[in-house]
């Protein structure tokens, strides 16, 4: 995770060095693309093409480290630090997370500055509105490609792009609303007309177990066995050598000194 600060917003993408969930088959975003609005995120300049393809055709890379407080975007510059900030989905407008929550801006900031993503908290985020997956890969029910849950301190710590969450909370009325849409099959959604930041409490665990350490333990567990099985093997292999060079070697000397014992009794 810790990559440096590239110079440019136009360097795309870059890979965050853990394992990714496979495509649920479903197209990202439904076929659509970040909103307009993505490019002048609170008076920001974000490169609208770095969201779309992280948004909207990735499950695997990200922004790159930094990219919040690459000069042109300053995000917490342009946040007030007296105030919740809702962020809402880049593609439908779902409201995604509220923060800070349950801590103080300062220590919101320096978390994300300290990892150089926007990272968030179990209080932060909107459960209704994201997915988790088993792998810790996080997507909103828009199937709009987020982040990834990262745990720290025993707890869920949700490490988002900023571009996929730059979004504007959508009217009922507009041309497109996917949030209204899905509201309609998911009982469970919370739309940007129907949060109250004020009222709302996230339903979400503060440990999830949802990410992908544990396949990595796994991975160094069966490492470190095999490492152990082939320390074990080769010590035994060279005990039963050592073993093999001293009887020969007590051969050798036994058929010595029976050289030098029948040799002594001779006459010259």
């Amino acid at each position: 995770m810790h990559c440096s600060m590239m110079p440019s917003l136009h360097i795309l993408l870059l890979s965050i060095p853990i394992a990714t969930a496979a495509s649920t088959g479903l197209e990202q975003c439904h076929g659509l693309k970040p909103m307009p609005s993505v490019a002048n995120f609170l008076g920001a300049t974000l490169d609208y093409e770095v969201a779309d393809n992280i948004c909207c055709h990735n499950h695997r890379f990200a922004e790159y480290r930094g990219y919040l407080a690459a000069p042109e975007v300053d995000l917490f510059g342009r946040l007030h630090p007296d105030v919740e900030t809702t962020f809402f989905d880049s593609v439908c407008g779902l409201p995604l997370f509220i923060a800070p929550r349950g801590r103080t801006f300062e220590e919101f900031k320096d978390e994300s500055l300290h990892h150089g993503w926007p990272s968030f908290r179990p209080e932060e985020i909107v459960s209704e509105n994201v997915i988790i997956h088993s792998d810790g890969r996080m997507e909103s029910k828009c199937l709009t490609h987020l982040g990834h849950n990262l745990p720290e301190g025993g707890v869920d710590r949700y490490c988002i792009d900023l571009v996929c969450m730059a979004g504007m909370p959508l009217e009922g009325g507009s041309p497109v609303n996917i949030a209204q849409t899905l509201s309609l099959n998911d009982e469970n959604i919370i739309t940007a007309e129907g949060l109250d930041p004020d009222t709302y409490e996230s339903s979400a665990e503060q440990w999830s177990g949802k990410n992908n350490y544990a396949r990595k333990r796994i991975i160094i567990g069966v490492g470190v066995a095999i490492a152990f099985v082939s320390a074990v093997g080769i010590f035994h292999c060279a005990k039963r050598a050592c073993r093999r060079m001293s009887t020969q070697t007590e051969k050798n000397v036994g058929t010595f000194d029976e050289e030098q014992s029948s040799g002594s009794t001779e006459t010259y």
